[in-house]
């Protein structure tokens, strides 16, 4: 098994470059997508992938970006149509063994699973940590510990 993985993010805002500075920072190979060139701003000096500007809906740029090579793809954006759409051709046409979105509404999360599209949601999270802080007060336990 290889130790470093090759990583195709599509997204860089908080979470995408985020990202990308951490999983490069261990060693990983990364090529980050997004169609706004001012968001790579938020990739750190010491980030040692790549960057590419374009929209990542159009297969050419997924070429450009050799997602065909990738072990991991993440969709990032802040569109959960796009996440859908991205991760939806990574996984059929591009056969990316592990695809994960990001998706907002927790309606959408059963169709991604349908997909066989992991799902990350952070109304769901954040939802799921609320109820637990809840749970924690009601049983005496005091604060929730993040």
């Amino acid at each position: 098994m290889k130790n470093s993985l090759y990583i195709v993010i599509v997204g860089c805002g908080r979470l995408g470059s985020g990202l990308a500075n951490q999983l490069s920072r261990i060693g990983h190979s990364v090529v980050v997508i997004d169609s706004d060139e001012d968001t790579f701003e938020g990739l750190s000096s010491d980030f040692s992938g790549f960057r590419i500007v374009g929209d990542a809906t159009q297969l050419a740029v997924l070429k450009q970006a050799k997602l065909k090579d990738a072990d991991i793809f993440f969709a990032t954006t802040h569109g959960d149509n796009v996440n859908l759409m991205v991760a939806q051709v990574a996984r059929k046409l591009f056969n990316v063994p592990q695809v994960l979105a990001r998706v907002f509404d927790p309606r959408r999360e059963q169709v991604y699973n349908q997909l066989g599209i992991e799902t990350i949601c952070p109304t769901s999270l954040a939802s799921e940590i609320f109820m637990l802080a809840v749970a924690g007060r009601r049983s005496g336990e005091g604060k929730l510990k993040a």
